[in-house]
């Protein structure tokens, strides 16, 4: 009901709109978070985007290019899977970019998302925090479980077996890039339920704190019941 007042806003010309950043290790429940939480809104006004590792044409570009070429329109509630972040997570750990260009990309992630929250974006970044042994276990399912190996991927042992670093990556993330305008909430996502209604509440509270209405009607509601019952 709140998403529908969001979207109907939207065609009085407000502006506002909701963007849920998920980042997490893998197998923490992205997935599960898109499915079981934003799965529950209407899908028309919803924009999905995945971000996998950037193609050439992004590579030619800044990190942020991508980025703003999904951003969710008005009215609608964006869901980045995987984000930004990306680019001082994975980048930083594998050394994908030199220290330096990790270093611009905080403050460049600040002021872009300070940007973001002045065009009446209200952004919800959630990080699925899930331990080490949970992450063994679920791995370790769709390894056993012939309907899960489409979505295991070898890599995802390649990066666990960089843990430490990853978490230390996450905690200069969290240091350097949550907000008071902008914050950071790290949800315990061992247990699935739990991580679906945390961020469930998040986005209920958002919208609530918009206070949404409903658009005036921009005709003569009383004519026009007349002439329906004229019809």
């Amino acid at each position: 009901a709140l998403q529908e007042r969001l979207w109907a806003a939207s065609t009085a010309g407000d502006q506002r709109r909701v963007l849920l950043v998920l980042q997490a290790m893998d197998t923490a429940g992205k997935g599960g978070i898109v499915s079981h939480v934003v799965g529950a809104v209407d899908p028309n006004g919803v924009h999905y985007a995945g971000f996998k590792a950037p193609n050439a044409e992004e590579r030619e570009h800044d990190f942020l290019w991508r980025i703003e070429r999904q951003l969710p329109g008005a009215g609608q509630l964006g869901v980045f899977d995987r984000s930004h972040y990306e680019d001082v997570l994975i980048q930083k750990v594998r050394a994908f970019a030199p220290p330096e260009e990790i270093e611009r990309r905080y403050g460049a992630i600040v002021d872009f998302e300070d940007e973001l929250a002045a065009s009446g974006t209200s952004l919800v970044k959630v990080m699925l925090h899930i331990s080490k042994d949970e992450q063994r276990e679920r791995l370790g399912e769709r390894l056993d479980r012939p309907d899960k190996h489409w979505k295991f991927n070898p890599g995802d042992i390649d990066e666990r077996l960089l843990w430490d670093d990853y978490q230390d990556a996450y905690q200069t993330v969290f240091d350097r890039t949550s907000t008071a305008t902008n914050p950071w909430y790290v949800i315990p996502a061992n247990r699935k339920w739990y991580a679906r209604l945390a961020v469930q509440q998040l986005l209920l509270r958002t919208l609530e704190d918009m206070q949404l209405t409903w658009p005036a009607a921009d005709f003569d509601v009383a004519e026009q019941r007349q002439r329906l019952a004229e019809s």
